[in-house]
């Protein structure tokens, strides 16, 4: 996992904006593992959509809440208030937040375009920063 940027205590993630150059397919994700507070995302490129996401691997929950079957996706968990009182973490396997029966393989920057698999390029800057 790349180093965590921290911003004075809390524990922050980055999404950076990746474009392809050849087909024009555009993506705002990690680019690989990271982080944040009470999330945590592995990017993934989905053979059977063509696209990538970051999936939820891992996020913080109440203890007195039920575990999910399938995993949230990361804009409903980074658009929740954190839980309170006792927390446990909930891991999860790597699924397509489309379809989890999709065929789907860690992205991790340099790597290639979902659509014609030219290599993507990354702004450079993180365009959202996240807990």
């Amino acid at each position: 996992m790349r180093s965590e940027l921290r911003l004075g205590e809390r524990l922050m993630g980055r999404m950076y904006f990746f474009e392809c150059s050849e087909c024009g397919y555009r993506a705002r994700v990690s680019g690989g593992a990271d982080r944040g507070e009470h999330i945590a995302v592995q990017t993934i490129s989905c053979a059977n959509c063509k696209a990538l996401y970051d999936a939820v691997i891992e996020f913080e929950a109440s203890r007195n809440g039920n575990d999910p079957k399938t995993a949230p996706s990361f804009a409903v968990l980074s658009n929740r208030l954190p839980p309170r009182g006792a927390r446990k973490w909930i891991k999860l396997k790597l699924a397509c937040p489309v379809l989890p029966s999709h065929y789907v393989r860690v992205w991790k920057q340099p790597d290639k375009c979902p659509k014609c698999g030219m290599f993507l390029g990354s702004s450079g800057k993180p365009f959202r920063i996240w807990d």
